[in-house]
């Protein structure tokens, strides 16, 4: 039966009693201090030695890349839809739902039909849109098949009452 230790450096030394010489590293026995051991960077790695194993995965062209929106914010709209949005018609409707975190809502039209989209890089003003808010907006459709539309140029016109409205600023104003 073999006896031994393993030393500071890491290395297996036979016990004097087991009939071996000892072996002992030089570097070991410096004036300084041992570096700190290092945990386990996770659960699965306690048990082993020092190997690490590489996980293989299929190759991807959109790894390390963000998958762009394909809603068209005011920063990705091309300008001859801007253009056409801006000479279009001003529409009247009613703030039904605005989630900042989220950055989008839904604006119900005054003349009726499906509710339209709001992004918030389309809303003017100082007013984060509440439910309730009476707004006039333009339309743009969104691409690529131009078939659903999006609120632009969105101006808060009433503040809806009793309700507490917040600035882009983070300020609190009671209406």
């Amino acid at each position: 039966m073999l006896l031994g230790t393993l030393c500071r450096a890491g290395h297996w030394s036979r016990s004097p009693a087991a009939g071996g010489a000892e072996r002992v590293d030089r570097s070991a026995m410096s004036s300084e201090p041992p570096p700190p051991p290092q945990p386990p960077t996770h659960q699965a790695s306690v048990g082993l030695l020092d190997t690490q194993r590489v996980r293989d995965r299929s190759p991807s062209p959109l790894r390390g890349n963000v998958v762009p929106s394909p809603l068209p914010t005011r920063r990705t709209r091309t300008f001859s839809a801007t253009v056409r949005a801006s000479q279009g018609p001003v529409y009247r409707g009613v703030c039904k739902c605005f989630c900042r975190s989220k950055g989008h809502g839904f604006i119900t039209p005054a003349d009726g039909g499906p509710d339209i989209f709001l992004h918030i890089s389309d809303v003017e003003g100082e007013y984060v849109p509440v439910e309730g808010d009476e707004v006039t907006y333009k339309m743009c459709s969104i691409p690529p098949k131009n078939e659903k539309l999006q609120a632009v140029e969105v101006v808060i016109t009433h503040l809806a009452p009793g309700t507490k409205h917040e600035t882009w600023s983070g300020h609190v104003v009671s209406s």
